[in-house]
């Protein structure tokens, strides 16, 4: 979870409502080892059509040159050109094969002083800041440029920074991902909740890479250690440019900032493709397929969707009717409060093969006699004892002034002896449970605890959150979820809720009027999930607009983790965004998220399992494979086509009003290998 100075960076947590509900009863060396050049697709307008470019053999490849010197300036051989480093300013630009010049980096915001003479190490070039006390080492790695600058003291760095030209668009990982048209004029204004906005790699954004196409061309970013760096938006001249920002900090451990740059193609997820890439030649991705053999119960997420249940839908009587509706695949969610499902209903949910898994968060303490949610009550004196404090000793307050963020370092110290998280996770899975969401952790808000006795950074805030994410993953063999889950958690995570959703500004304030949007009653149906919602505008077109949603978080994990929407903006929420969200669910091979109550069981309960049965035969192909292509077809961008495997499913979704080809507006096909026939889905007609 990131609160970052900018509010699009921010995730609401789940926890955070139980207050109300309680009151209402709540990513030129051409080993890729993956598929960076095949998932390429130069598909930006109607006459480049869908291309996907094939993948050079893993085993061959030209090796990294060593860098030229020519004054202030340093050449770097890249894959696909060089990158030309001038050392007087950390500017950065790159030339491709063609002959086409790019922009990789503008020069640092700060002033860095004169620098050093270079020095040539093997295939590393050295040079040095005495004035800011930075040293920068330089080299070809894997057919990029890694550029690390290293700071002797604590300081800020705003750097590197893109500035494609009018034509241009970048590649943000907000959510799944978007594409964002430089010189657009909506996204230079403040309605889109981009410009004037900072997010934290960490947390705020889901992918720590980005980039940006110019043409035929395009430039990609990889900040490898994403703790103490974020990624700002500023319009100049009406038009969008990103600029990263660095905190050294030796506390942090910060005092290192290694980018990798890249020159691409001028495919829309090629950043994200090169992240895929980095992970698999660092030994940091873990399949679905992987986790399947390890613990087979996560086999049956593959084919199935998502919902959490209320009320009666809690119930051996819900889960009997849902499956007399027709749905085969299900993870069925509920909240760990005073009616959790029980015994008999979660053997109900079982027998029809679906996952079913309590709600909990580890972020919130709260005094237990006032305490307006069970996850936030804790034995003992860990309210206040194990509260996140400041170097002033104060107390950081939870979500909407509620309590205190709890500290994940006390909880590892106290653990071996006390088992309270361990405890915890056997109490409310006593009924039988066998999946696990355990909310905020892989969210990625991380901590600084200054409190006398469990002290930590935010680098080991992560690593205790890894750790006990682990244990309930792989020891206790939970399949486990966490909320909008950064590219770090994937490892560790079966699903992911609400990581598909590029979160925009005005979204919290929509979420707070309640006769708008819902308030926490009815008690078996709250109305802040159930109630039909219409979002502003401007909130819907930043948000759920398919010319500008990208799948950059498919293209960098599909295959390793499952990815949804987030839970309070349910498929049955917002009917405006139905037809899209469910081509979107088709077209990057994701489940949708219901939520089922009292009221709503039957009506949604019909059509999820009519969306459930669409999406099962795609989804047990696919699930488990890579997202190998990705394209626009027309130059409006109404028309995408998607592409997993080695060809085990493709996938047509039209987005538009007019027909392409055979395809209606509205609908979208689906082709199995092997089959002859497509798969079609047309939701507004079916509804």
């Amino acid at each position: 979870m990131n609160y970052a100075k900018s509010n699009s960076s921010q995730t609401r947590p789940r926890e955070a409502r139980h207050s109300d509900v309680a009151g209402a009863r709540r990513r030129r060396r051409f080993r890729t080892y993956g598929i960076a050049a095949a998932l390429v697709l130069a598909a930006t307008t109607a006459s480049a059509g869908y291309l996907a470019v094939a993948e050079p053999p893993s085993d061959g490849g030209t090796p990294d040159a060593p860098p030229q010197v020519h004054g202030n300036s340093v050449d770097f051989t890249v894959r696909g050109g060089t990158a030309r480093v001038d050392t007087g300013s950390l500017r950065v630009t790159g030339q491709a094969d063609d002959g086409a010049s790019l922009p990789m980096s503008g020069a640092a915001a700060q002033r860095l002083g004169k620098p050093g003479a270079v020095s040539v190490d093997g295939g590393t070039a050295r040079w040095s800041y005495p004035d800011k006390k930075l040293t920068v080492s330089a080299k070809s790695e894997h057919g990029r440029l890694r550029m690390t600058v290293h700071s002797d003291a604590d300081q800020q760095l705003s750097w590197p920074s893109t500035a494609p030209g009018a034509d241009g668009t970048l590649q943000i990982p907000r959510g799944e991902g978007l594409r964002v048209p430089v010189s657009d004029t909506f996204w230079n204004s403040g309605d889109a909740g981009l410009k004037d906005s900072e997010a934290e790699l960490s947390g705020g954004l889901t992918l720590p890479a980005w980039g940006y196409t110019q043409g035929k061309h395009g430039v990609r970013y990889i900040v490898p250690e994403e703790v103490g760096t974020s990624l700002g938006f500023a319009s100049k001249g009406d038009r969008l440019n990103s600029t990263a920002r660095h905190e050294f900090s030796r506390r942090e451990q910060t005092r290192d900032y290694t980018v990798h740059f890249s020159l691409t193609g001028a495919s829309s997820v090629s950043s994200a493709a090169d992240y895929r890439s980095y992970l698999d030649e660092h030994g940091k991705l873990r399949s679905l397929a992987r986790k399947i053999k390890e613990n087979p119960e996560i086999g049956r997420l593959l084919g199935a969707v998502h919902a959490y249940a209320w009320g009666s839908a809690r119930t051996a009587k819900g889960v009997e009717e849902l499956h007399e509706l027709g749905v085969s695949r299900l993870w069925l969610g509920y909240d760990a409060d005073d009616q959790p499902m029980d015994k008999a209903a979660v053997r109900a949910a079982q027998r029809h093969g679906y996952l079913v898994g309590p709600y909990d968060s580890y972020a919130n303490g709260q005094p237990s006699r006032s305490a307006d949610n069970p996850s936030s009550k804790w034995p003992g004196s860990v309210y206040p004892d194990f509260c996140v404090r400041d170097w002033k000793g104060v107390i950081k307050e939870g979500f909407g002034g509620r309590g205190c963020y709890v500290s994940s370092q006390a909880f590892k110290q106290a653990e071996p002896g006390k088992h309270y998280l361990a405890d915890r996770a056997k109490k409310i899975t006593a009924n039988g449970a066998d999946s696990y969401f355990l909310d905020v952790d892989a969210a990625g808000e991380l901590f600084t605890d200054s409190s006398e006795g469990h002290r930590m950074n935010k680098k080991q805030d992560r690593a205790n959150r890894l750790e006990r994410m682990r244990k309930l993953a792989s020891d206790d063999k939970y399949v486990l979820g966490s909320e909008s889950a950064g590219a770090w958690a994937s490892p560790v995570l079966a699903f992911n809720h609400g990581g598909q959703t590029p979160v925009a500004d005005g979204l919290w304030k929509v979420e707070k009027d309640k006769e708008k949007w819902g308030g926490y009653a009815p008690q078996g149906e709250p109305a802040f999930f159930f109630k039909e919602a219409e979002l502003p505008p401007a909130l819907a077109k930043a948000m759920y607009d398919p010319r500008y949603r990208v799948p950059l978080y498919e293209t960098a994990l599909h295959g390793s983790v499952i990815n949804t929407d987030r839970w309070e903006m349910p498929y049955n929420k917002l009917p405006a965004q139905k037809t899209d969200r469910a081509l979107m669910s088709a077209l990057y091979n994701t489940p949708l998220n219901f939520t089922l109550g009292d009221k709503n069981l039957k009506s949604t309960g019909k059509e999820m399992a009519r969306l459930q049965r669409y999406f099962e035969p795609l989804h047990k192909a696919a699930g488990t494979e890579r997202m190998t292509g990705f394209g626009r077809l027309t130059a409006d961008g109404t028309v995408q086509r998607s592409e997993f495997g080695n060809g085990e499913l493709t996938v047509t979704a039209n987005f538009g009003k007019k027909a392409y080809g055979s395809l209606p507006g509205g609908c979208v096909d689906a082709r199995l290998k092997n089959e002859p026939k497509p798969h079609r889905l047309c939701p507004a007609q079916q509804s």
